[in-house]
């Protein structure tokens, strides 16, 4: 039987740290706390299920508030299979960022396997002040098992709205009985590919950019581009062969976004002191 699933957290900001301020998880969904340093202001929580992956007729609906101040990172256990269908799944999630509040979306890659079909709605609320790191990876299906573009179809909408008004939207549509995945100006013979979304308004994005191509300069096996986005945050696509080389990437990446917004915020403060 198909599932019906939701998913809802909030969070807020007591004594100088973030707390789960509200959570609800029906089946297959969990969330654990793997903060490790308690004293933290940042609240790290990892999703998990209990099914194997999405099946056919799958309905998943997540909201996130991040409260105002709070700092949030949320992972997710194992990557997220997607298995054979006729009519589809779909997932929608909602997250909304309260002003000054931070959150961190990185999950384990996503494998199509063969005839799967999903529809996936992402809508980010920014208000002032919010910092976003939103990451993912779409592998190409089971590549051992001769399942490379073998799904029926993908079709991932990713929205940004700053103060309500749309800001950045991400459409991408893999349906490879109609388009060629391996022709030029598609994947052009590479098999998996992640992206990177960036928004801060403090940050220095040119700098940030010519880090990141930097650092990806540095890669093997990979073609990437880095693009300023109409706020100021920047986006990432890399196309490479192995799902765990993206993911690792996008992991550095953030973290290195991370830390050079923070000395830029500290030298800020020392500057006006």
């Amino acid at each position: 039987m198909p599932l019906n699933a939701k998913l809802a957290i909030t969070t807020a900001l007591r004594e100088n740290k973030t707390i789960l301020q509200h959570s609800l998880c029906t089946q297959p969904f969990k969330i654990a706390d793997i903060t490790e340093d308690k004293s933290d202001r940042r609240l790290h929580l990892m999703l998990m299920s209990s099914s194997p992956g999405v099946l056919d007729g799958d309905f998943y609906y997540t909201e996130i508030v991040v409260g105002q101040d709070s700092f949030l990172r949320m992972d997710t256990q194992s990557y997220q299979r997607i298995f054979t269908m006729k009519t589809g799944a779909q997932q929608q999630l909602v997250v909304k960022l309260m002003p000054r509040s931070s959150y961190i979306h990185l999950p384990q890659p996503m494998v199509l396997h063969q005839g799967a079909i999903l529809n996936v709605r992402n809508k980010i609320f920014l208000s002032d002040g919010c910092s976003l790191v939103w990451g993912e990876v779409i592998n190409c299906g089971r590549k051992l098992n001769g399942e490379v573009f073998q799904f029926s179809h993908y079709h991932g909408i990713t929205e940004i709205y700053h103060k309500n008004k749309l800001v950045v939207k991400e459409n991408l549509r893999l349906i490879p009985t109609e388009i060629d995945l391996t022709a030029i100006g598609q994947l052009e013979g590479f098999t998996h590919q992640a992206t990177l979304l960036f928004v801060n308004e403090q940050a220095n994005i040119a700098i940030a950019a010519e880090q990141i191509h930097k650092a990806l300069l540095e890669e093997n096996n990979i073609s990437f581009g880095v693009s300023a986005l109409p706020i100021n945050g920047l986006i990432v696509r890399i196309l490479g062969q192995k799902a765990e080389q993206l993911f690792s990437l996008l992991k550095k990446l953030s973290n290195s976004l991370l830390i050079s917004n923070k000395q830029e915020h500290q030298n800020t403060l020392v500057n006006v002191c």
